[in-house]
């Protein structure tokens, strides 16, 4: 018999998708498994569906509460924790039979204090597996110190060593708890950077694995990105800032936990302003693109995020013209009544410059190639471009403006 691991699973208006999560997680081949289910105050079905598998296997425990965001979730589902270990799912995800039975077996092989492993993305009918940068292995002593160095900002612009995300990893319950309890639960974008990194950062040995069992779901209805005032959206990454930048401050100079830091926060608060911020700096003036695109003709090829920002950021200031705005899944934001074309429209457009609107670098490579086939030339692909000088002088504006509305209300 191996040790207990508790698996947290917050529940927010996800009845369409719960049931699934669930039924992955009772079905584990690792079966020490206490499952607990908090239900964050969800007005649809979730409630009963909680209690209903809490009735047909006495590994659940439910935990209904108000509604408080992911963090007091998380929070109130590790309060009642008893494992040794404790994972954590998504109530929209699911996960494939052998994931948590893969998790444990390495931690324990390996005593390591953290195991992180990879994770499928499901979009509709696409499948794409995603892995740390990181390379596979444990790491410990001068291996675990350099790994640190990366762990944040790995050597490219916005791309990781290690994702950020809580899910696909397992923690020892003890070491979890404090780092989770510390975070602010007005964070709500990145919640679980502000939960990993801390944690990790202070681990004596850490094992990476190859496993893509942790299924993500891509919602569509997680497509359409909100409008947020950017001043109010700055204040809530700036929040995550001053947690990072506090959990850290007394590692090793080695680390260069400053730098990350910084580097994560620019890239998404790059972002979320859609490339641009209003800045009396002329080094700040234009988007962060490898040339100049104002009073050019652009095909913006990316709806995501960024995309979507950057759309809105156009429409009010006419930087640019847009001849297109095109994506590989223009149909799934055509149902939003955004005007997005396939990505071979490329083709049959006059334009200046092709913009690829996302940040990492994996996508950016498989954009530029698709991009390519559609017969445009390389000079004519921008992409971000971030210097050294650039990400100082960008996020110390950034952080003004998270200041300035760091007195309007959160919810």
């Amino acid at each position: 018999m191996g040790a207990l691991l508790s698996i947290v699973v917050p529940v927010y208006g996800i009845e369409r998708y719960l049931g699934r999560c669930i039924e992955s997680i009772i079905n584990q081949t690792y079966e020490e498994l206490e499952i607990i289910l908090v239900d964050d105050g969800s007005t649809d079905l979730c409630s009963e569906l909680c209690d209903l598998y809490a009735e047909k296997d006495k590994r659940i425990r439910v935990i209904h509460k108000d509604n408080g965001g992911l963090v007091s979730a998380r929070k109130a589902g590790l309060s009642i924790a008893r494992g040794d270990y404790v994972g954590y799912v998504d109530g929209d995800d699911w996960v494939e039979p052998n994931f948590f039975q893969s998790l444990y077996t390495a931690m324990t092989e390996t005593h390591a204090d953290v195991v992180a492993t990879g994770f499928s993305r499901d979009f509709f009918s696409k499948r794409l597996c995603i892995s740390n940068a990181i390379d596979a292995g444990v790491y410990e002593g001068d291996a675990l110190r350099d790994m640190f160095s990366k762990i944040m900002s790995f050597g490219t612009f916005f791309r990781y060593g290690l994702t950020s995300y809580v899910w696909n990893k397992l923690f020892k319950r003890e070491e979890l708890l404090p780092k989770q309890n510390a975070v602010d639960e007005r964070i709500t974008v990145g919640e679980d950077a502000a939960v990993v990194y801390p944690l990790v950062l202070e681990s004596k040995r850490v094992c990476v694995i190859d496993n893509y069992e942790y299924r993500y779901r891509q919602r569509s209805s997680s497509m359409l990105k909100s409008k947020e005032d950017f001043k109010r959206a700055a204040t809530r990454l700036r929040l995550l800032y001053m947690h990072l930048k506090s959990t850290t401050k007394n590692l090793p100079v080695e680390y260069e936990t400053e730098r990350q830091i910084a580097e994560l926060m620019l890239g998404m608060y790059i972002v979320r302003a859609g490339g641009k911020l209003d800045s009396s700096d002329p080094k700040l003036s234009a988007f962060p693109f490898s040339e100049d695109i104002r009073g050019r003709r652009i095909i913006a090829y990316g709806a995501g995020t960024f995309g979507q920002q950057f759309m809105k950021r156009i429409a009010e200031d006419n930087a640019c013209e847009i001849a297109a705005w095109v994506d590989d899944d223009y149909w799934e934001y055509r149902r939003y009544c955004m005007d997005v074309d396939p990505v071979d429209r490329i083709s049959a457009r006059d334009f200046d410059n092709v913009l690829i609107l996302n940040l990492n670098p994996n996508f950016v490579e498989e954009a530029r190639a698709r991009i390519a086939a559609c017969g445009v030339s390389e000079d004519k692909i921008l992409t971000v471009t971030v210097t050294n000088e650039t990400c100082r002088l960008a996020l110390d504006e950034y952080l003004k403006v998270g200041a300035h509305g760091e007195e309007a209300r959160l919810e």
